[in-house]
């Protein structure tokens, strides 16, 4: 085998995921070729440190931490958040409803409509008698 083979399949030889036939190959590479074993080394050191770093180190009090926090969701009434989930949207659904009714009852012209008639007749007298008044009519004009 060449070098150049030999260290595009060197992490899979130190993995152990080549077939027996190539790991039996590159094992007597190594064996011969000095700069090949040198490098196999470097490699074998660098994955070591990576598998270390993979690992994390445990907190001993991570359990009880855990434990105690279960034990403490156990304590929580289960009626409390159903009711919670009920109230809710009745509550949600009730405000909607006052909101359209309240919408309704302000956009409802014909009252407005039947309004500024009455207005508008009653005021009627008041100019006719604008006429009359003659400082009225002076300031009007």
């Amino acid at each position: 085998m060449n070098c150049n083979k030999i260290h595009k399949n060197l992490i899979f030889f130190l993995e152990g995921e080549l077939p027996t036939e190539e790991m039996q190959a590159i094992e007597a590479h190594l064996v011969e070729c000095p700069t090949c074993a040198s490098f196999a080394d470097d490699m074998n050191r660098t994955l070591g440190i990576l598998n270390q770093e993979k690992t994390p180190k445990l907190n001993p009090f991570f359990y009880t931490r855990v434990n105690a926090r279960l034990e403490q969701s156990q304590q929580i009434p289960i009626t409390k958040p159903i009711f919670i989930r009920l109230v809710q949207p009745v509550a949600f659904s009730l405000l909607l409803l006052a909101g359209i009714y309240t919408g309704f009852k302000l956009g409802d012209t014909s009252t407005l409509q039947n309004t500024a008639m009455v207005t508008e007749q009653e005021m009627i007298p008041y100019w006719n008698a604008l006429d009359g008044e003659p400082i009225e009519n002076f300031l009007m004009q």
